[in-house]
């Protein structure tokens, strides 16, 4: 076996054997009339693992007949960036259109080795092409992110990476000495996700086990038994780690049980706090159910004491228990909205006077001067309600709480319109 892995030895050599980021690069890509006439902007690649950042990176600066230099900034620092300017500006005599400088991970350089970059991309000493698996809004200098063009590289589909998976199997040396003659791509995919390094790495294994036990068939029970397990991508304190915190969140707020406890399910799976799940549990019962089910909110916080007290694994179950509990029941956001329209008009009235016959009134001097003295005592009253005013002079027909469409709310806007609508 080459000492090389198979998605080396499969990497592409141009641009028209470059699978997936058609958006990029296909006939109708947003590159496609730059790369026509043999021009190339500097570029930032955002992207998860595996699609092709680095290999497009070499393919766009082979296609304009750029010199490449390619570094990593986890081993990289400033010395290395200007010792490349430097170089590039011996060059530009050859080569005017600049050197081609790809930094891998450049979410890891700091905002000086970022600002080092600056003058080079700017005189088009250098043309960056910058890759990164964090978000660049918050990880890449604003100044550097000016300068550049930023795609989003998506995740490869299984349509994408069949047909590699075949071309391999029919061009490379050791799949062909393997003796394999067909493979269930599919069930490879579902095991190696939209990662085209993985899904080749993996065929390559599964071949190479195939072999050694004198199989010429890899099916699907055969890759769920032989594949390497995948380690979920969950960064605790990256992109994923708020994504998949939203997903969650937004399943639950659209009443979708069977996504909720997925969602649940991949945070576990990377390794999240299991607090950090059962407060995002507590705020979803609070603002996106509310009044509809005040029960939720008692669910959520009997969960986040109970995950406190059992630790993981046994967390999980109530866990579970509460993200379908809370997908499940009636979803009113009124009180979340009453909250902030009260809190914007504090913010536009100021600290407007308690009105006297609500006031306090412990001592002589302050009933003297009639505070609290007109106030109506609601339980000596049918029903124990009275009307009188309870707002500022200038906040009498504040309406901050309007009761949602649902049952439960329903009730409370009668009982409300009963009192108030005299």
């Amino acid at each position: 076996m080459s000492s090389a892995p198979l998605a080396e030895r499969m990497r592409p050599k141009s641009l028209e054997g470059y699978v997936g980021q058609q958006h990029i690069v296909g006939p109708n890509g947003a590159l496609q009339p730059a790369l026509d006439q043999k021009r190339l902007p500097s570029l930032l690649f955002w992207g998860p693992p595996g699609v092709g950042k680095t290999t497009l990176a070499q393919l766009l600066a082979s296609h304009v007949d750029r010199p490449f230099t390619a570094m990593s900034a986890i081993s990289s620092g400033v010395k290395d960036v200007r010792d490349e300017i430097q170089r590039a500006e011996k060059e530009r005599m050859f080569h005017p259109e600049g050197r081609v400088l790809f930094i891998d991970e450049i979410h890891r350089f700091s905002k000086s080795q970022q600002d080092a970059l600056l003058a080079a991309v700017e005189k088009g000493t250098i043309t960056l092409i910058g890759a990164t698996t964090e978000n660049p809004s918050f990880e890449v200098n604003s100044a550097l992110l000016s300068r550049c063009q930023l795609f989003v590289l998506q995740s490869l589909e299984e349509d994408d990476l069949t047909p590699l998976g075949i071309k391999a199997l029919e061009t490379d040396a050791f799949l062909k000495s393997t003796g394999v003659q067909t493979v269930d791509f599919q069930a490879i995919y579902a095991f190696t996700g939209g990662d085209g390094r993985r899904f080749l790495n993996t065929l390559e294994s599964l071949c190479l086990v195939a072999k050694n036990q004198g199989e010429s068939a890899i099916d699907a029970s055969f890759v769920g038994e032989h594949a390497p397990k995948m380690a979920p991508r969950y960064d605790r304190a990256g992109d994923q780690h708020y994504d998949i915190a939203s997903a969650l969140i937004k399943s639950i707020r659209g009443s979708d049980p069977q996504a909720a406890v997925y969602w649940l399910a991949r945070m576990i799976a990377g390794g999240e706090a299991p607090t950090f799940i059962a407060r995002r549990l507590v705020i979803a019962a609070a603002e996106d159910i509310g009044l509809a089910n005040p029960q939720a909110l008692t669910v959520a916080t009997a969960c986040f004491q109970a995950v406190e007290r059992l630790g993981m694994p046994e967390g999980r179950i109530p866990l579970s228990e509460c993200a379908i509990y809370l997908a499940s029941s009636p979803k009113s956001n009124r009180a979340y909205l009453a909250i902030d329209k009260a809190l914007r008009a504090v913010e536009q009235t100021g600290d407007l006077p308690v009105p006297a016959h609500l006031r306090n009134a412990p001592t002589k001097t302050m009933k003297e001067l009639g505070f609290g003295a007109t106030y109506q005592y609601p339980h000596d009253f049918p029903g124990s309600f009275v009307s009188q005013a309870y707002l500022p002079d200038g906040l009498t027909n504040a309406d901050f709480y309007q009761p949602g469409d649902n049952p439960t709310e329903a009730r409370l806007a009668e009982w409300l319109n009963a009192r108030w609508s005299k």
